[in-house]
């Protein structure tokens, strides 16, 4: 290869720092208009554990059992319910990788849960050292994000009731959401250097408790403002105004998880719209995974064969 001139050294260093000055997004962004690339478009389409298992159908308990299912029905990945896991050995996770490897299913995202709505400092400081372990797991597994929640105040007498309040429970006796904020702020913050070490974004859902608004949402992740805290977004958790409350959270997230009720729902059915959903993810030039979480009462194989096509047909732009 032919050495370059002075001149052209000194024009290509200059440009490599006027690039490296831009914001990432500005320079793909720039890089796109000027190969044409493409906009979002034809998401890949996963599917979680979740979906089969649901917590109660133990044929599907197995993570290997999921990622076979997930390869027949065509899915391109699967997300890992972490509590459905029975085995955290180095070697079973390597196995995980190596089963999923061999199917060419993906392992895309670990689902996982934490609670730091709590005034016990030992108790919040367990829940970032379990968090922490979770990471780990992602990483050994080669997953490149893992869900985290809030938590919540736990006033609720049962998550029957919670459901039946549409997810709104009052703050402990004492305490105020102010204190809540605080607390979780600080336990996610130190959260963070440990994900970028790792390589795994966190992200953080609009779940119930502290993260039921997409304010509230926002709140926490500017608060921390970091690349490694970012949003999973889930469309099922916005029972009112579900498509303004997704729209407000579209540019920050790193996964979708979209949920489905064939059969009714076992707490609520939502009838979403999943083109028009598509369209707000598109605006927000998402191009990351969609992952299903069914969450009917039919039968899962059928649910999630079902879902997979609707899935399809919203997220693929011809």
């Amino acid at each position: 290869m032919q050495r370059p001139t002075t001149s052209r050294r000194r024009f290509l260093k200059t440009a490599t720092l006027c690039a490296a000055s831009l914001p990432a997004h500005q320079s793909i962004k720039a890089a796109g208009e000027k190969t044409g690339a493409k906009p979002a478009g034809n998401n890949p389409i996963g599917v979680s554990t979740y979906s089969y298992w649901g917590f109660r159908r133990e044929k599907y308990r197995a993570i290997e059992a999921c990622i076979d299912l997930a390869a027949a029905q065509g899915f391109d990945g699967v997300e890992i319910l972490q509590v459905q896991m029975q085995d955290f050995s180095p070697a079973y996770l390597q196995k995980l990788k190596r089963h999923a490897f061999l199917n060419g299913v993906a392992l895309m995202g670990l689902s996982t849960h934490q609670d730091f709505v709590d005034p016990d400092p030992y108790v919040r400081r367990h829940n970032i050292e379990q968090t922490i372990f979770y990471i780990r797991q992602a990483h050994a597994l080669g997953i490149p994000t893992i869900r985290i929640n809030t938590g919540r105040w736990g006033t609720s007498k049962n998550f029957d009731e919670l459901m039946a309040n549409r997810g709104i429970e009052p703050a402990l006796k004492g305490h105020t959401e102010e204190e809540g904020f605080k607390w979780v702020i600080d336990s996610i913050g130190q959260l963070v250097n440990e994900a970028r070490e790792a390589g795994v974004i966190l992200g953080l859902e609009n779940h119930w408790g502290l993260g039921l608004t997409p304010e509230g949402v926002t709140r926490i992740v500017e608060a921390i403002d970091s690349p490694w805290l970012q949003v999973t977004l889930d469309t099922g958790n916005f029972l009112e105004d579900p498509y303004k409350r997704l729209e407000k959270l579209a540019n920050r997230t790193v996964l979708l998880q979209a949920k489905t009720y064939y059969g009714g729902g076992r707490w609520y059915t939502l009838e979403l719209d999943y083109d028009k959903i598509a369209k707000i993810m598109h605006n927000a030039n998402y191009r990351g995974w969609v992952s299903l979480e069914f969450e009917g009462k039919e039968d899962p194989v059928i649910g999630c064969e079902k879902s997979i096509k609707l899935l399809r047909k919203a997220f693929t732009k011809s």
